[in-house]
């Protein structure tokens, strides 16, 4: 039985993506790489700027009471000047195999840097982290929505 892992999205199946691994035996995080090229345009510290979505290609299976956690790789901000405008993505378990875009997961990213940044097909960009998560006494269970949605959905009616 799958207790939690990763497989790639049908839309990139044969195109050669990577699973998320860790890089060493103590490593908490299973480093993400693109699946497409990119440009992160320059200065997204700007009022007017969006965050870019860089697509991984990857979706999350986990158990119930867990989620994914998208952290920035340590050497992003200093060596490439992005961040993640967010800080910390979540994937939640129901985003897995969603009927909008199969649970696929993206990274988003803001240069702040002075020139665009070229993200290259495979290029680790980011790390996710499987985590528990607790339930506030006042939940009961009571929560009868089921997500339909893809990125970003959650609480759309």
């Amino acid at each position: 039985m799958s207790v939690r892992g990763f497989e790639i999205v049908s839309k990139y199946e044969g195109e050669g993506l990577n699973l998320p691994k860790r890089s060493t035996m103590q490593a908490a995080g299973y480093d993400f790489e693109a699946a497409v090229d990119m440009v992160i345009p320059a200065k997204g510290l700007q009022e007017s700027a969006k965050p870019v979505l860089v697509p991984t290609g990857i979706k999350a299976y986990m158990q119930e009471g867990e989620y994914l956690q998208l952290v920035s790789r340590s050497s992003g901000p200093i060596k490439k000047k992005l961040i993640m405008p967010n800080g910390v993505g979540v994937v939640d378990g129901d985003y897995y195999n969603n009927e909008k875009n199969e649970g696929e997961i993206f990274l988003q990213f803001l240069n702040f840097g002075d020139e665009d940044v070229a993200i290259k097909k495979g290029e680790r960009i980011g790390q996710g982290i499987f985590l528990p998560f607790l339930l506030a006494d006042q939940d009961a269970d009571d929560i009868k929505v089921v997500r339909a949605g893809g990125f970003g959905s959650t609480g759309e009616a």
